[in-house]
C-alpha cells in the first residue's frame, strides 16, 4: 500500500513514516524544509525527499492514503490535489487509530507529564520484555523510533496530545483514539492560541474522558483538583482509579520510594515525577505487570529526553535541561530541583519561547513560578515575538508578571551566553528550561564548565 506524507519532516510525522516503512508500506513524502535529526533518519531509510517543496504530481490515484501534518497549510497544492482526486486523507492521530482499532489502546493525557509517564510505562514494559505498539513524544533510550507499529502486538500505548489534529481537522488529537485505558495527569491552561478560555480548555478533557469505550479504565491524579472534578463528575460508564504522590524521602541527593519490599532508590526526583510514577504504576498493573516487577524496572528509569535531563555533573555542580515552558511545568520543575538540592544555589533560566508564553495577556500566569530558585533568569527574543506576530512584550511586563524584584532579564542571546559562562557554578544546580535553545546556546560548550 502506498502512503504519502504531506510535511514528512516533523518529529512525529517522520517517525510514523519510518514505522510504516518498517511495517512494509510504500512511503513517499514532501516538505518545504527538513532539519536534523529528521533529515538524516529519513535519508538512512531512503525516505527523504530528493527535492524540497510541494509537488502535486506526486498525488496520483495509486496513492492509497495521504497523512497530513500540522506544518502544512490548508492551501497546500498536494492537499488540494488529493482532495480533487478523492484520495483518503488522514490526520496523524486518525491514522494511528486506524492502525490500532483492533488493539487495546492505552492513552496518556494531561497538560503536563504525558511524555514522562508514557516513557516510564514503555521503560517498564521493555524491561519486562512485554512487546507493545507505541507512540511517544520524545526519543527514548533503548527505542529506535518514537512510533512502533505491528500486526501482532495486543496493546498500543499512545501519548495523548490535546493540540489540533491537522490544518483541516481542528479536533484535539486525543479525542480520536477512543481509549480502553486512559490516564489524566493534570490540567493547566495551555495552547491559548487554540483554546482562548480556561473553560474551553477544560472542556477538551471532559470530551476525552467521555471518549473512553464503555467500561474503560481511567487512571487520574487525585491531587489535581480540576482533573479530579472532570473525572469524578463524568457520568460515562467507566472505572475510575485515582492516584496520589507516593511516600518517599530524600537522602544525600537521592530520592527513595517507600515500597512493600523496602526503600527503593530512584534516578528521578521531584513531586511531579513521583506523581507520574504513581500513575504509570497503575497503568502497568492494568496491562498485566505485577507491582514488584514495576518497582524492579522503574529503579533504572533515568527520564525522558529534555525532561529534567542531567547533562553534566561533578562533585559540586549539576546542570539540567528541561522542556518546561508552561507556568505549571516551570513551577514544578524549579521546586523539584530546589527540594532535591536544598543545600545548593539553584540558578533557574527560563526561555519564553512558545506562543502562549510570549503573549502579554498570558504572562500573569507565571507569577511565583520561579520563586524557589535562588537566582532567576528569564530570556526571550523580541525577534521571536515578531515572527509569531504578537504584540511586543517589554522587560517591565515580564518583571511585573513574575513579581520578583531580583529577576534577571535578557533579550540578547550573546549577553545571556556571557552571563552563563561567567557564572561561578560551584555548589550550584543550574536549570535550563525551554522548548527552544536560547537563541543558539552551545550546550556542549556549557558542559565543559563542569
Amino acid at each position: 500500500m502506498k502512503i504519502h506524507f504531506i510535511a514528512i519532516g516533523g518529529s512525529a510525522m517522520h517517525n510514523l513514516a519510518i514505522a510504516l516503512h518498517q511495517k512494509g508500506y510504500q512511503i513517499t513524502g514532501s516538505d518545504d524544509v527538513i532539519h536534523d535529526p529528521s533529515k538524516s533518519r529519513l535519508e538512512k531509510r531512503g525516505l527523504c525527499p530528493t527535492e524540497f517543496g510541494w509537488f502535486p504530481e506526486k498525488i496520483t490515484t495509486d496513492v492509497a492514503a495521504v497523512i497530513l501534518g500540522m506544518h502544512a497549510k490548508k492551501d497546500n497544492p498536494e492537499l488540494i490535489k488529493a482532495q480533487e482526486l478523492g484520495v483518503k486523507i488522514y490526520s496523524y492521530p486518525e491514522f494511528l487509530y486506524e492502525q490500532s482499532k483492533d488493539k487495546t489502546r492505552v492513552v496518556i493525557g494531561g497538560s503536563h507529564g504525558k511524555t514522562t509517564i508514557t516513557s516510564m510505562i514503555l521503560h517498564v514494559l521493555n524491561y519486562q520484555d512485554k512487546k507493545v505498539d507505541y507512540m511517544v513524544g520524545a526519543q527514548l533510550d533503548g527505542f529506535e523510533t518514537m512510533v512502533h507499529l505491528t500486526k501482532e502486538n495486543e496493546f498500543m500505548v499512545l501519548e495523548g496530545d490535546e493540540y489540533l489534529s491537522s490544518p483541516i481537522d481542528r479536533r484535539p488529537k486525543f479525542h480520536l483514539y477512543k481509549p480502553n485505558i486512559a490516564l489524566l495527569s493534570g490540567i493547566a491552561w495551555d495552547h491559548i492560541n487554540v483554546f482562548p478560555t480556561f473553560e474551553n480548555y477544560v472542556e477538551q478533557f471532559k470530551v476525552f474522558t467521555n471518549s473512553l469505550i464503555n467500561g474503560g479504565i481511567m487512571v487520574y491524579n487525585e491531587e489535581d483538583d480540576i482533573v479530579k472534578s472532570v473525572v469524578e463528575n463524568s457520568e460515562h460508564a467507566i472505572k475510575k482509579y485515582p492516584y496520589t504522590t507516593p511516600k518517599h524521602f530524600i537522602k544525600n541527593g537521592i530520592t527513595f520510594l517507600d515500597t512493600p519490599e523496602g526503600d527503593l532508590p530512584l534516578e528521578i526526583f521531584g513531586k511531579h515525577n513521583l506523581q507520574n510514577l504513581a500513575g504509570a504504576k497503575w497503568i502497568c498493573q492494568h496491562m498485566g505487570i505485577d507491582e514488584d516487577d514495576f518497582y524492579e524496572a522503574i529503579a533504572s528509569f533515568k527520564g525522558a529526553s529534555k525532561r529534567l535531563e542531567k547533562i553534566a555533573e561533578n562533585e559540586s555542580t549539576v546542570i539540567f535541561k528541561d522542556f518546561a515552558h508552561s507556568p505549571s511545568k516551570v513551577k514544578a520543575t524549579t521546586t523539584a530541583v530546589k527540594t532535591q538540592y536544598s543545600e545548593r544555589t539553584v540558578l533557574a533560566c527560563l526561555e519564553l519561547h512558545t506562543y502562549s508564553s510570549l503573549n502579554a495577556e498570558f504572562l500573569a500566569a507565571y507569577k511565583a513560578t520561579l520563586d524557589q530558585a535562588d537566582t532567576a533568569v528569564v530570556f526571550y527574543s523580541p525577534n521571536a515575538v515578531k515572527i509569531k506576530q504578537l504584540e511586543a512584550v517589554t522587560e517591565q511586563q515580564i518583571a511585573h508578571a513574575f513579581e520578583r524584584d531580583d529577576l534577571i532579564i535578557y533579550t540578547n542571546p550573546q549577553a545571556f551566553k556571557d552571563f552563563l559562562f561567567e557564572c561561578k557554578l560551584q555548589d550550584t544546580a543550574l536549570l535550563l528550561m525551554s522548548s527552544g535553545n536560547y537563541g543558539g546556546l552551545d550546550f556542549e560548550a556549557l558542559k565543559q564548565l563542569v
